[in-house]
């Protein structure tokens, strides 16, 4: 049971240190210091695209590796 934790928790922070590399920041270059407020108007469209899957990714894997590392503290 503790190999298969730590197993999980090894692929759960690998893909949690790809996911948030991935993203784009929520000011991407010069496009968002011109837009300014703009920005929330058109910002529900950028939601549905692949910024919104990596969002949701970043949440999964976050809650993830929080239940495994305390599962893991307990075994332990």
């Amino acid at each position: 049971m503790y190999t298969f934790l730590v197993t999980l928790l090894f692929i759960a922070t690998v893909g949690l240190i790809v996911v948030v590399l991935l993203q784009s920041g929520k000011s991407a270059g010069l496009s968002g210091a011109i837009s300014g407020g703009a920005e929330q108007l058109f910002g529900k469209q950028k939601a549905r695209g692949i910024d919104g899957v990596l969002h949701r990714l970043t949440i999964i894997f976050g809650v993830a590796f929080m239940i495994i590392t305390f599962l893991l503290g307990y075994i332990v």
